[in-house]
């Protein structure tokens, strides 16, 4: 059991990091989706047979496993915008996704003559990139077993196309489907690009919303005798902000002071972090001074001396780390950040129900 696990998380692990393109690109915007099911359950904590997740420049929208079995927003945007019966339609899609593609698994399990016993992933991913207006969409769809490439869908050939050392029958099987290919062509030329547009608008009228940040201060030990001070303010909309650290009330001098700029979180709001290091034993009063047009009045928020550095340290540290930062889960942001689903999940659409009468082999 040891063994499976650890060929799940490693899989997992390496599909996560070699798909998922970095969210912060300029005019670059994504949808994707992506299936995983297992051969066998695990006993694992957030960790299902089969799952599905939608991606929208990198944030979750939406989520389903076999447990639940319904799909069900992830962000505010999503829930308010999208009807009920929108839910109720793409639940059912989902459930027919999950026994199709656990058919596939088993299928290929036994083509390959492979131990019942043993654990594996079969994964299919599809959807579309727009790197910025007016140029041609990327287009994909592609499946990974057990963490390897094996199947993929040339747009432009219209033909399915595997790894050279990949057995071929399952691309001379669905490349004698007509259906399919026109289903997955059509999905990928228009109605991929036409949600894609659709989510953008929707996402950005909720994030037209301005929204204060959230402002924290910590300290932690720099040298023997230095202290590194740190204020971080997160989940702020639109990205303007004013930060300085102050002495005593008086804005410390910029070239003491150590700033990341301005920076995206993967949620669409921002961040921004101020370092200045400060004598460990000096008895001094410092605050952070953080002004936003979401705020009638200035964010103030002091730091002592006197005060305790170890406790603020781990914690402000744990939550806030040198990467962009997902906050303010109060208004929806924050649910892509959360990893407890997610962790061991990937994403995707439907295509149609003529999947339920094709097997990869």
């Amino acid at each position: 059991m040891g063994t499976c696990v650890a060929k799940l998380f490693a899989l997992l692990c390496a599909f996560l990091l070699y798909r998922t393109p970095p969210s912060i690109q300029a005019e670059k915007h994504s949808l994707y989706y992506i299936y995983t099911a297992l051969s066998k359950p695990v006993n694992l904590p957030g960790v299902y047979e089969f799952t599905a997740m939608g991606l929208l420049d990198d944030t979750q929208i939406d989520y389903y496993n076999s447990k639940e079995q319904r799909n069900i927003p992830k962000q505010t945007w999503m829930k308010e915008k999208m009807p009920e019966d929108y839910w109720e339609e793409d639940t059912k899609l989902r459930k027919d996704k999950e026994r199709w593609i656990k058919k596939n698994i088993d299928s290929l399990m036994k083509c390959m003559k492979q131990n019942e016993s043993d654990l594996h992933v079969l994964q299919w991913r599809h959807g579309c990139e727009v790197e910025q207006q007016g140029s041609e969409p990327k287009r994909i769809d592609e499946y990974c077993y057990d963490g390897e490439d094996f199947l993929s869908f040339d747009y432009k050939e219209s033909q399915w196309v595997t790894p050279v050392d990949t057995d071929l029958k399952s691309k001379w099987k669905w490349d004698n489907v007509p259906i399919l290919k026109q289903h997955t062509a059509g999905y990928l030329k228009m109605e991929c690009v036409d949600w894609l547009k659709k989510f953008r608008e929707y996402g950005d009228e909720e994030l037209r919303k301005p929204s204060p940040p959230d402002v924290h201060v910590f300290a932690r030990k720099s040298t023997k005798t230095k202290l590194k001070l740190t204020c971080m303010a997160t989940g702020f909309y639109p990205g303007d902000v004013m930060m300085t650290i102050r002495k005593y009330g008086t804005s410390l001098p910029e070239y003491e002071v150590e700033s990341t700029g301005i920076r995206p979180n993967h949620d669409g709001s921002y961040q921004m972090r101020m370092s200045v290091e400060i004598n460990k034993n000096e008895e001094a009063e410092y605050d952070c001074f953080v002004s936003h047009k979401s705020m009638k009045e200035p964010n103030i928020t002091e730091w002592r001396q006197q005060e305790t550095t170890t406790e603020s340290s781990t914690a402000s540290e744990s939550a806030y780390t040198e990467e962009p930062v997902l906050d303010k889960e109060s208004d929806g942001r924050g649910d892509a950040g959360k990893a407890s689903d997610s962790s061991a999940t990937t994403f995707i659409f439907s295509l149609s129900l003529i999947f339920h009468f094709i097997l990869i082999f």
